[in-house]
């Protein structure tokens, strides 16, 4: 039984991770400096007590936020937003760090990627709307919102560079998302085709199977009707042949159905011209008979022209016998160098008609069509019917 694949390492890792690890180290990258590490620069202005508050309460809401994404992906933002918000004000931050916001761009990415486009544009809107929301507090708290070296940096259009990220992390998203449900659909109308396909394959198979056999079940029933009182033997002969024409139907619908079942199992050996003789033989026994000529020199075919050539042969037998109205037929076999040539004429009434379910003419041409070769069927100006068929032989068969 197969195994399912290990999933991408993008989707192993929650989003809370991916959100989560980039913010947790631009937090321990902005406090390094008030630690006094060795090796590390130094902040002489450390955080009052109350801005440690808010470094603090704001990680524990931002890392929360992280761990919601998942779950509650607006929720989560909200609070990865805020947590963002009220580390920065505690760290007298002139804007939100780029580590920071990065974190922020994941979250908007994964939820435009996984979620609906309402959603998603809400989550971009709570991500763009944190930058003017510190801009208006440092500005009410009476706090620079530039420093004497600074060029510009910090002021009402530092945080423009950072929006337009989030805005590409949201595009990025949305067509991740867009991709994968087109994949989707892409994906579900194969699947519907190749259902349709394999519908009309085992409706082909089911007809040809069985269209056969009823017809010289009928015939031998009605036979037997005929002699029974006059002729006991003879009946109790065409009773055998329908028992034995029974059985043998019910064993390859038995077969055909064991091969559906069994799909990882090695397949049941499909018919082929191989059988025509044996198909003559049942033919002729019911009253038909049936003369197989064979011109050039056989050779093993691919399975779908062999089994298909033998089909439409089965198919153009059961018309003789159901609406011919003669006792004989001819079938004829021409193996040339590149294509392969199949005829089955008769001398009976001339009529064309399909079986009683509408499938026989129908689908000899369609599986010739299958295989891109020549169809025609057509009373004779002689005198009965003739079905034509040929059907090209890859060169490498052929050769």
């Amino acid at each position: 039984m197969p195994t399912t694949p290990p999933l991408p390492l993008l989707k192993r890792v929650s989003p809370g991770v991916w959100a989560g690890v980039p913010w947790a180290y631009g937090t321990v990258f902005a406090v390094r400096a008030y630690f006094r590490l060795p090796f590390m620069p130094t902040d002489p202005f450390p955080p009052t007590p109350a801005d440690w508050v808010l470094i603090v309460s704001g990680s524990v809401l931002a890392l929360v936020g992280c761990v919601l994404l998942r779950r509650r992906p607006l929720p989560g933002i909200g609070l990865l937003a805020a947590g963002t918000y009220g580390v920065t004000l505690g760290l007298d931050g002139l804007t939100i760090g780029l580590v920071h916001y990065a974190a922020i761009d994941i979250a908007v990415g994964w939820i435009a990627a996984s979620t609906g486009r309402r959603r998603s544009v809400t989550a971009l809107a709570l991500a763009v709307a944190v930058l003017p929301a510190h801009e208006l507090t440092r500005t009410g708290l009476g706090r620079p919102l530039l420093v004497g070296y600074d060029t510009g940096r910090g002021d009402w259009q530092s945080w423009s560079v950072l929006a337009l990220t989030a805005v590409v992390a949201w595009l990025i998203g949305n067509s991740v998302r867009q991709s994968r449900a087109y994949a989707e659909r892409l994906t579900a109308q194969t699947a519907t085709q190749a259902v349709a396909v394999e519908r009309l394959r085992i409706a082909r198979e089911m007809h040809d199977t069985v269209a056969h056999s009823i017809g010289i079940i009928a015939l031998q029933a009605g036979a037997a009707a005929r002699v029974t009182t006059t002729q006991p033997e003879a009946a109790r002969k065409a009773m055998r042949a329908v028992e034995h024409e029974g059985r043998e139907t019910l064993a390859g619908l038995r077969r055909m159905l064991v091969a559906l079942r069994a799909a990882d199992e090695a397949p049941a050996l499909p018919a082929g011209l191989g059988d025509v003789d044996r198909l003559a033989a049942t033919t002729t026994a019911a009253g038909v008979r049936v003369d197989v000529r064979r011109r050039g020199e056989p050779r093993q075919l691919p399975p779908d022209i062999d089994l298909s050539a033998f089909r439409i042969i089965q198919e153009s037998v059961t018309n003789v016998v159901r609406h011919a109205g003669t006792s004989a037929c001819r079938v004829t076999l021409d193996y040339g160098d590149d294509e392969l040539a199949l005829e089955v004429t008769d001398d009976g009434r001339g009529h064309g008609t399909a079986t009683d379910t509408g499938f026989g003419l129908a689908g000899m041409r369609e599986r010739v069509a299958l295989l891109q070769g020549e169809f025609t069927a057509a009373p004779r100006p002689e005198g009965g019917f003739r079905v034509a068929v040929r059907l090209p032989v890859p060169t490498a068969v052929a050769r």
